[in-house]
């Protein structure tokens, strides 16, 4: 990386203070390439080991440690994105991003210690909506560091090239091409507070299981993915069609009975729903709404997926 200006560099002498006042900029880094907050914190944590194991001389010589911290974080993410290819194979069901509550709902951190510290914060905007990141997870691993750091972290192709090693020219092609996919599968949103309540009203005809309502606020062609990991119990195929979704959660509200209470929240800077169980969150669901009706619902039951959401 060249010499850009960044947060907490010290050229003479980069502290502790100043390297870890990058924390942030990293794990949002690492969350938007990897849809994983534990990921990003692995992520994080490595690049950190990295930068501590050379010498102090060394450190001192890097005239932009912010950028170095950027460089190191993005490769690691790179190898981990390919590798995730593999992974995916054996995961049990559909792969859906970690979801992340509103800053005012965070619970805990990753030492499981109540009150999250800031600095572990993703930035909720609409480069981590649930659908936004799922049209990351479809591109191929060079695309998406592209896209992410030309597009979202604004850092010119000249430095992308040096992290994704690839000429200037063929980042800007895999950035270009990125940017076809979100545009072919975004559309345009209602405002925030015309889709709370839409899923409001979602919520209300859950509980009554009133398939006829529930109907009325799904998309015909809506469709609804699951998320368990293979450690919760869920529908491993989605389900496609408004009136299939309909039926099929009103039957999860039958089954659920009076154990389960429905809460609205935010979900990637979004509304969307929770499901508590005997108090504790055992769901989490993110809803893309298009023209005032649901087009997709995301329900992540994966406990592995869920730590942000619980006080233990």
């Amino acid at each position: 990386m060249t010499s850009r200006a960044e947060p907490g560099d010290d050229r003479s002498d980069p502290g502790l203070s100043a390297i870890m006042s990058e924390r942030r900029q990293l794990i949002n880094l690492g969350y938007r390439l990897l849809g994983s907050l534990a990921d990003a914190e692995d992520v994080v944590q490595e690049t950190y080991a990295r930068w501590y194991a050379m010498s102090a001389g060394e450190r001192q010589a890097i005239e932009s440690p912010g950028a170095w911290l950027m460089t190191v974080a993005s490769r690691i993410c790179l190898n981990l994105l390919d590798s995730a290819r593999v992974r995916r194979e054996t995961y049990v069901g559909d792969w859906i991003p970690e979801p992340l509550p509103d800053p005012t709902e965070w619970i805990t951190g990753r030492s499981g210690a109540g009150g999250s510290d800031p600095v572990d914060r993703v930035t909720l905007d609409e480069s981590v909506t649930m659908a936004f990141l799922v049209v990351l997870d479809s591109m191929t691993p060079a695309e998406r560091v592209a896209f992410v750091l030309h597009d979202v972290f604004r850092y010119p192709f000249g430095e992308v090239a040096e992290i994704v090693g690839r000429t200037p020219a063929a980042c800007r092609q895999l950035a270009s091409s990125a940017r076809r996919r979100v545009r072919t599968a975004q559309t345009p949103a209602g405002p925030s507070a015309g889709q709370a309540e839409i899923v409001r009203q979602f919520r209300t005809a859950w509980q009554a299981k009133d398939i006829d309502a529930l109907i009325s606020l799904l998309d015909p062609e809506a469709t609804a993915t699951a998320d368990g990991g293979g450690l919760a119990v869920t529908h491993l195929l989605p389900i496609v069609g408004g009136e299939q979704i309909a039926r099929a959660y009103a039957e999860i509200a039958r089954v659920a009975g009076h154990r389960t209470t429905f809460l609205e929240c935010t979900v990637n800077g979004l509304p969307g729903l929770v499901a508590q169980q005997d108090g504790d969150i055992a769901t989490v669901f993110a809803f893309e709404i298009v023209d005032d009706r649901i087009r997709h619902i995301w329900a992540v039951r994966n406990p592995e997926k869920l730590r942000p959401w619980r006080s233990s």
